[in-house]
């Protein structure tokens, strides 16, 4: 229930930044991210390291082994009570007192840092999910976008043939046409082919058949205004709070060496089995021995747990520095993410003035048809021009929706 209970939280945040840009296109690739963070194999195999990592507090909550003996004497040893047979003995040695506390809360320690690796994991699905479904949507679109120009392209055809008619066109604008057509429906086919390959990229992010049909939206729209984000909430990014948790185990680790270098205390007893003297008679007579013993470990050379003690210390300071070095990173990463969010808008902007006044410009040309004078290469050049401003519409959307996928990803 555990990992269970953080899919929906990071859904969650991602749903309410991400999802702006259309209720139902939310829904299907909030969806699609669940499907993903339950079936993905990349996951699942951080899950079992964590599992396993957990399961060896077992392994180190136990006592060193204990010690059994047993001996028989081929020469008997003569006592004064009879003549040695065999000897048991048993030996138990404890560590120092808290050094198997010591050891627990180090092994837990490493497996919380196995568990920031399910969140970093997580996160990092949803970043690959959510860039591959805005691929595939913005390729939807544009082939959409195509297949309108070329039904744009057929009916200014159709003009040219009838002006080739009354002789107010030439042939050679008909070709051009026709060209054209050929160009953007090649462009279509390219498109087409893009999508097959980064539908078997989304599917296999989901670990389901390649050829699954994917559902995703037309078109994307800009939100009208960028959700809140507080870039200070990137101190408490899982690929920062690992660095912590590495340091805790250094410090468990610690512990567990100072604790390791202390006394060792065992405990034990012998039994020798003694057998009865024929030539006397006596109350002690053949009277077995029980022999309890204490005995003590001590690290008279302890050159091995300084040397640990030092290596700790220098592993602290390595990943300060570590953390240090990435969250350089992750601000730079940040930064570029928010600048290029606002020149995706500020382009998307530009190329809807731009497609506005291209549309205006076409009407024109369009209209000069009624008077006689219509110059088809003008309208292929307005024409092409339309379609790079849509394309690059298209284009600013998906860069916007990328970006604030990376936003997400550092600071929510």
């Amino acid at each position: 229930m555990k990992f269970i209970k953080f899919d929906i939280k990071i859904i969650f945040i991602f749903s309410f930044s991400l999802f702006t840009f259309n209720f139902l296109g939310a829904q299907e690739l909030q969806s699609l991210i669940s499907e993903s963070l339950l079936n993905s194999p990349k996951i699942k195999k951080f899950e079992l390291q964590y599992r396993i990592a957990s399961e060896k507090v077992n392994e180190v909550n136990t006592l060193p082994n204990t010690d059994f003996g047993v001996g028989y004497f081929i020469s008997e040893p003569e006592t004064r009570t009879g003549a040695q047979r065999f000897k048991v003995s048993i030996k138990q040695r404890l560590p120092w007192f808290g050094s198997i506390t010591a050891r627990e809360n180090y092994i837990n320690s490493l497996a919380f840092t196995k568990y920031e690796d399910i969140t970093i994991a997580k996160r990092k699905l949803i970043v690959s999910v959510s860039k591959s479904y805005y691929k595939l949507a913005t390729n939807t679109a544009k082939k959409a976008i195509l297949n309108n120009n070329i039904k744009l392209l057929k009916t200014y055809e159709t003009l040219a043939l009838k002006s080739v008619e009354v002789g107010k066109a030439s042939v050679v604008d008909v070709l051009l046409l026709q060209i054209r057509t050929n160009e953007i429906q090649q462009l279509i086919r390219f498109l087409e082919q893009q999508y097959i390959s980064e539908q078997t990229n989304f599917n296999k992010l989901l670990n389901r058949d390649k050829d699954t049909a994917i559902n995703t939206l037309n078109a994307l729209d800009i939100p009208s205004v960028d959700f809140e984000m507080n870039p200070e909430k990137l101190v408490f990014h899982p690929e920062l709070l690992k660095y912590d948790k590495l340091y805790q185990s250094i410090e468990k680790s610690e512990l567990l060496n100072q604790k390791e270098n202390k006394p060792m205390i065992g405990f034990g007893l012998d039994y020798v089995n003694v057998s009865n003297r024929t030539d006397l008679n006596f109350s002690d007579n053949g009277k077995d021995i029980l022999m309890p013993m204490l005995s003590i470990s001590i690290p008279i050379f302890n050159t091995t747990y300084k040397s640990k003690t030092k290596q700790n210390e220098l592993q602290q300071q390595e990943f300060l520095v570590q953390k240090q070095d990435r969250l350089n990173a992750l601000e730079v990463l940040l930064d570029n993410a928010i600048n290029n969010r606002v020149f995706a808008r500020v382009s998307y902007e530009t190329q809807v003035k731009n497609l506005k006044q291209a549309k205006n410009a076409e009407e024109i040309l369009v209209k000069n048809y009624e008077t006689g004078m219509i110059d088809f290469k003008e309208i292929l050049d307005i024409q092409e021009l339309q379609l790079k401003f849509e394309m690059n519409t298209i284009e600013s959307v998906n860069n916007y929706f990328i970006q604030t996928t990376i936003i997400n990803y550092l600071a929510q």
